[in-house]
């Protein structure tokens, strides 16, 4: 099982190998406004220097736990 963790304050996105801070980072977003649920994936969105938003990354659900932190 792995772990994603998004910060809306800070825009941080960080997908772990299991744990959340307690095992490897495998991906790390950084200015992401948003991580979409959708069916059977979540959707890590990531703003550019042009402010457009694009999907950078998608984890299935059924073996994804996320946490959002404020």
């Amino acid at each position: 099982m792995q772990t994603l963790v998004f910060n809306t304050t800070t825009k941080v996105a960080k997908l772990y190998e299991g744990e959340a801070e307690n095992s490897t980072i495998l991906f790390h977003f950084t200015n992401v406004p948003t991580v979409k649920v959708n069916e059977n994936f979540y959707e890590v969105m990531v703003k550019d220097e042009f402010d457009k938003t694009f999907p950078t990354l998608r984890v299935p659900i059924s073996s994804t736990n996320m946490i959002i932190l404020r």
